[in-house]
């Protein structure tokens, strides 16, 4: 008996076996790695990691698929469901001391930006993730200052990350079939931040301000936070719009900002 699709846990089961194939081979899963994988649903993909590592832990919230999904794998490794909210979930509690993990999954539309935001928050014990997502999400990610798609999930995302767009999902590839296009990208946390905020809450505080007014000039929409003193001291165009600066730049203002008290 098929499983019931759950519209509210935004589910869209992959299917294509070329596009598995291709997303395994772009993870290079191996035996001694420890991965996690967010949302495995049928285990479409949770089974070809699982037969190349011989153990996983997968965090799935809909408890009715959890018995297909041991049924599915059993036999062929060391498979560690864990039914929760990806979204509340504590993925250092999976990690050993002084190792890192690889994060996978076909993430659910719907809860894709604040599920990478959380998982950002342990970007210092994770290796890479790879993320099936809408492709205009991707595209978000990766976009970069000027670019119709840049904003705040764009700074936050490359301020612990590289990003890398890997390739497109047609709809076709899922059942039930999306009404967007999919892709799939590759976050790699940077070993050594490029750019460090001194103060990294007031950090998100300025970017989430800064891109809830980006038709504002810089200058209006950081006015609570930034003097005039602090831009001539800085030599950023307070002019500017939000969109037009880079994650440097971000930062150089909220470590400005947390200098001058």
């Amino acid at each position: 008996m098929p499983p019931i699709i759950r519209k509210r846990f935004g589910q869209h089961f992959l299917i294509s076996r070329y596009i598995i194939e291709c997303l395994v081979d772009e993870i290079n899963p191996q035996p001694d790695q420890s991965i996690i994988e967010i949302g495995p649903g049928q285990g479409a993909l949770t089974l070809p990691i699982l037969k190349k590592t011989g153990k996983m832990d997968v965090i799935e919230i809909d408890r009715d698929l959890i018995p297909l999904l041991r049924q599915h794998c059993a036999g062929h490794g060391d498979l560690i469901i864990h039914e929760a909210n990806a979204l509340k979930f504590d993925i250092k509690s999976l990690i050993q001391k002084n190792k890192t993990a690889r994060i996978i999954g076909n993430l659910p539309y719907n809860i894709s930006t604040p599920l990478i935001f959380h998982l950002l928050e342990s970007a210092d014990a994770i290796e890479d993730m790879h993320f099936m997502l809408q492709k205009e999400v991707v595209e978000r990610m990766a976009a970069k200052p000027n670019d119709d798609a840049y904003g705040r999930l764009s700074i936050m995302v490359q301020y612990h990350c590289e990003v890398s767009d890997l390739f497109d999902v047609p709809p076709s590839s899922f059942e039930p079939p999306p009404r967007v296009d999919s892709s799939v990208v590759r976050l790699t946390p940077h070993s050594t931040l490029p750019f460090i905020a001194n103060d990294y809450h007031q950090f998100l505080i300025i970017v989430r301000e800064a891109f809830s007014h980006r038709r504002k000039t810089l200058r209006n929409a950081l006015k609570p936070f930034v003097s005039d003193a602090i831009w001539a001291e800085i030599g950023i165009n307070p002019q500017q719009r939000p969109e037009e600066l880079s994650v440097q730049d971000f930062v150089v203002i909220s470590n400005a900002i947390e200098k001058n008290g």
